[in-house]
């Protein structure tokens, strides 16, 4: 992870511009002093955020331009809309673990798991939150900026209920049908942004004058679009310029291939202008109606404002449950497991 962060800073900075052949497996392993091996995994880490590709027999190359303009170019549409219904899988984790946490925590917590949870969230879950946020995706917050709500469909209206219900929000087209019905169910205006191999386009972010724009940086559904190094860096720099907000919809992103999802625009910036939403829906199981938001600390007061007074929708039950599983491990070892299933039904996509 080290040497990973060191080139993608130098290819950011432009000590690398695009098209540069990047140094040789072996010739960095002798420099770093490390394997071949370990190399190989910064490199492909690299490439899997678009901002590197490896051509055959030649090396690593350079990919990412921060101002390129990426044509159009046919999205697959494999899945039709209706699919969507189908897009939460089955439970992850068999039965018996999950049922063993479950005594232990009504054991530990006892009459705790009947109280009225605090409206953010029980404080224990959100610390373990960023905890496990601070392990698994570079991001450090604090547990006041943690927000626990009933899944992905409830954050998204009480994002557009703080931001304000008048404004227009830009999604991606194609994307989740009930991400546009929850936006016009609370009154907000929607616009359609085509999308290409790489993310929205450029040129349709420009046109655009949503001052929110909902993106699904990792593995969009239906497409399957996950969106290169660049373009994620275009979706900041619009923000940047229209003073708008991303909210960021980071579900899928615990399967990425290799283990290592793309960083996400939260912590890219620290613009404070990023919205970070994840749930639990598909890690553990659909049944588990539970998520939760990552908001900048400057939205806070806002937050507060406008929407503070909601009660949390998650039952203290399951919210001692998630903690207990994220600080156990048992969370990220479910992943592994599951990971490891997908690579092994999967060979072609091994790295």
């Amino acid at each position: 992870m080290q040497i990973y962060r060191e080139m993608r800073h130098r290819i950011l900075s432009g000590a690398f511009v695009k098209g540069t052949r990047l140094p040789s497996k072996r010739e960095l392993a002798g420099d770093c002093l490390v394997s071949v091996v370990t190399i190989e995994h910064a490199y492909q880490l690299l490439c899997d955020e678009g901002y590197c590709e490896m051509r055959p027999r030649s090396g690593c190359y350079v990919k990412y331009d921060s101002a390129r303009f990426f044509p159009a170019s046919e999205i697959s549409a494999a899945n039709s809309p209706a699919d969507a219904e189908n897009a939460e899988h089955p439970a992850q984790i068999p039965f018996s673990p999950v049922a063993a946490m479950m005594r232990k925590v009504m054991l530990d917590y006892g009459e705790k798991i009947l109280m009225k949870s605090p409206n953010h969230g029980c404080l224990h879950l959100r610390e373990a939150i960023c905890r496990y946020l601070s392990r698994c995706r570079n991001i450090t917050v604090s547990g006041e900026q943690i927000i626990v709500g009933s899944g992905a469909e409830y954050l998204y209206g009480i994002c557009i209920q703080m931001l304000g219900r008048e404004k227009t929000v830009a999604l991606e087209s194609p994307s989740y049908e009930k991400i546009r019905a929850v936006y016009t169910a609370n009154g907000a205006q929607c616009e359609m942004l085509r999308m290409d191999s790489e993310g929205i386009r450029p040129d349709a972010l420009r046109r655009t004058n949503a001052e929110i724009l909902h993106v699904t940086p990792f593995n969009s559904f239906p497409s399957g679009v996950t969106a290169s190094a660049a373009r994620r860096q275009i979706y900041l720099e619009w923000a940047n310029q229209r003073n708008a907000f991303i909210i960021e919809d980071d579900y899928d992103s615990e399967f990425a291939l290799n283990g290592k999802a793309p960083q996400t625009l939260f912590a890219q910036t620290a613009d404070h202008n990023v919205i970070y939403i994840n749930t639990f829906s598909k890690t553990i199981a659909p049944s588990l109606r539970a998520g939760y938001m990552v908001l900048p600390e400057a939205l806070l007061p806002l937050y507060e404002k406008a929407v503070g007074f909601y009660s949390c929708t998650v039952p203290m039950l399951e919210q001692y449950f998630l903690a207990e599983w994220l600080d156990s491990g048992e969370f990220e070892r479910t992943i592994n497991r599951v990971r490891r299933a997908q690579d092994e039904n999967c060979p072609n996509h091994r790295a």
